[in-house]
């Protein structure tokens, strides 16, 4: 199991925002019919998830662009929607 840091909430948000933003600005680099794949390490991919799912992290705080989010079944890929993509955000 992944070591935590002893971050400030706040802090973490941020750094979870930050993440989604260059996952948003890097995927339509390598796109493909409305689709991408993107890898995170670990730590980054974890960061992502908790802003997402586990911090309760106001909508307005998260990027426009992102239209919608979800992980998948449980498993290891969240899914970020956009008006042109979905992007399938996984560890490395």
């Amino acid at each position: 199991m992944q070591e935590r840091t002893n971050i400030p909430p706040n802090l973490h948000r941020q750094q979870g925002v930050n993440h989604i933003n260059k996952v948003l600005g890097y995927a339509p680099m390598v796109a493909d019919g409305g689709k991408a794949e993107v890898f995170l390490t670990a730590e980054d991919w974890h960061v992502v998830a908790d802003t997402l799912f586990h911090m309760e992290t106001p909508r307005e705080e998260l990027p426009e662009a992102l239209v919608d989010f979800e992980r998948e079944g449980g498993s290891q890929v969240i899914v970020l929607t956009t008006a042109d993509l979905a992007i399938d955000v996984k560890m490395i």
